[in-house]
């Protein structure tokens, strides 16, 4: 899945592209070097940021969704958690919502998926961008995590949203420190067995890596995300959501072979 920012202020600015011409280009780009998905974002959700009005974030997506459509072959998903941005996304060519809140946010935001029969794909969180670490505490991060997405499944489904339209994200780097993200990359074969819905895991070049990596600027991060997405397919992940596609394609379909040599070992 490639990033695709169409905000003023990403922390990762290499697909940050706040001009729409710009970003319909980074988005073809993306697919003519082998991204499946590209997950389009108008509001920024690190931590610390601002939250922006629906009417802005609808501003800066509907022109790059509605460019898109018929230009792309590969689906397009919607990064936000308002009920509201989801819908106009979703009739100008989105067919999935990727919302960061797992449906805490916004109590609508289900019911307009489950009408528009798209995908939804819900990520771990506690909190607000401004507040997320305050929530950073857990007895087992496993445990803790599968339990409060397990809610999340639930809530979708009883909103109508179809468990086989539902895509779960463990939220490495969201209301996590450091010890936390590495600890669900970890242990996703635990989380996976725990929750039976197919995994996105976005370790992109965020922060958690810094103790080692060094404290160098986000797009300076690729290799560090490389070994974390090495590790996520190697632990069963479906979806990896990042920011360099070319380069990370290149490390799936290999950890891609590793896996696939493990579980069927030669003659």
């Amino acid at each position: 899945m490639g990033i695709l920012n169409v905000t003023p202020d990403s922390f990762a600015d290499a697909n940050h592209c706040a001009d729409p011409e710009r970003a319909v280009a980074a988005a073809l780009r993306m697919e003519a070097a082998g991204a499946d998905l590209i997950d389009v974002g108008g509001e920024s959700t690190r931590p610390g940021a601002d939250p922006v009005p629906p009417a802005e974030e609808l501003r800066r997506v509907l022109p790059v969704l509605e460019a898109l459509r018929g230009r792309l072959r590969i689906p397009v998903s919607i990064d936000t958690y308002k009920a509201e941005v989801a819908a106009a996304s979703l009739a100008a060519g989105a067919v999935m919502v990727n919302d960061v809140s797992g449906l805490d946010r916004d109590p609508a935001l289900a019911l307009v998926v489950a009408r528009a029969g798209a995908a939804i794909i819900l990520m771990h969180s506690r909190g607000r961008p401004k507040t997320m670490y305050a929530g950073a505490t857990y007895a087992d991060i496993v445990a803790d995590v599968a339990a409060e997405l397990q809610d999340s499944i639930r809530r979708a489904i009883a909103d109508g949203i179809p468990r086989d339209r539902i895509l779960v994200d463990p939220g490495v780097g969201f209301a996590k420190r450091a010890a936390h993200s590495y600890g669900v990359l970890a242990r996703l074969p635990e989380l996976a067995a725990a929750l039976d819905r197919p995994m996105l895991v976005g370790p992109s070049r965020k922060s958690f890596m810094r103790d080692a990596v060094g404290d160098r600027p986000a797009v300076e991060r690729d290799w560090g995300t490389a070994a974390a997405v090495t590790a996520a397919v190697l632990a069963g992940a479906h979806i990896l959501r990042v920011h360099a596609v070319a380069e990370m394609v290149q490390v799936v379909r290999v950890a891609e072979e590793i896996r696939r040599g493990a579980l069927s070992p030669q003659p």
